[in-house]
């Protein structure tokens, strides 16, 4: 392993509940009612929010309803965040591990289906410029088509091919977009409870509840 690439949402910050919140309220504008659950873990988690809003709206796409709700989806979301300062943090560990992977030379950054404004938020919320270049984020900026694409930009960027790279990540579509990638070190924060569906894949090396329980061989 020689380089990380970290998901955010759910796996360096648990927000799970602002997402769902958020998108309840997006949901009931486009039609009518909130999301279930499964739609969340299968639907959601790990997919670029204008696929989402496509899907809320019966798989019709329509490039100005898809920008005007995931800018609205988003500013509710940070609203969430803002709301709940008790929660508002980086992940258990976090911190100690970014800390680590400075003192030995590693290279790591992050790859989020978030958007633009939302980077720049946890960016300054956070002080992520104490360990991350912000130029070596990878986000939704709209020219990847999934997170597949991501992670290989993300890993160009901090020049690690992804074979020798370990990702950290939380949902199921981030997993199997690391697979598909040539990820071969994936290592899981089960925020979304996604544990009995990858446990079995052989990239997969750890299944861990905080970044505390992250064992490397650095």
């Amino acid at each position: 392993m020689h380089g990380v690439i970290f998901d955010f949402n759910g796996t360096l910050f648990l927000d799970n509940d602002k997402h769902t919140m958020a998108w309840n309220k997006i949901s009931q504008s486009i039609r009518g009612r909130g999301i279930t659950q499964e739609e969340l873990h299968t639907k959601m988690n790990g997919v670029n929010n204008k696929y989402i809003i496509r899907y809320l709206n019966g798989g019709k796409p329509d490039e100005k309803l898809e920008s005007a709700y995931s800018s609205l989806k988003e500013q509710y979301y940070r609203e969430f965040c803002k709301e709940d300062a008790k929660n508002f943090h980086l992940i258990a560990g976090a911190k100690e591990l970014f800390n680590e992977l400075k003192k030995r030379g590693v290279p790591f950054t992050i790859a989020s289906a978030s958007i633009k404004d939302n980077i720049d938020f946890f960016v300054e919320s956070f002080h992520l410029d104490r360990w991350i270049d912000p130029k070596t984020i990878v986000y939704d900026n709209g020219q990847y088509k999934d997170k597949e694409a991501m992670f290989l930009q993300a890993a160009k960027n901090i020049d690690v091919p992804t074979e020798k790279i370990c990702v950290i990540e939380d949902s199921l579509a981030g997993v199997n977009a690391s697979v598909k990638a040539g990820v071969q070190d994936i290592r899981i924060i089960d925020s979304g409870h996604i544990a009995d569906q990858v446990k079995d894949l052989e990239q997969v090396k750890q299944i861990c509840e905080t970044m505390e329980e992250i064992q490397f061989s650095l």
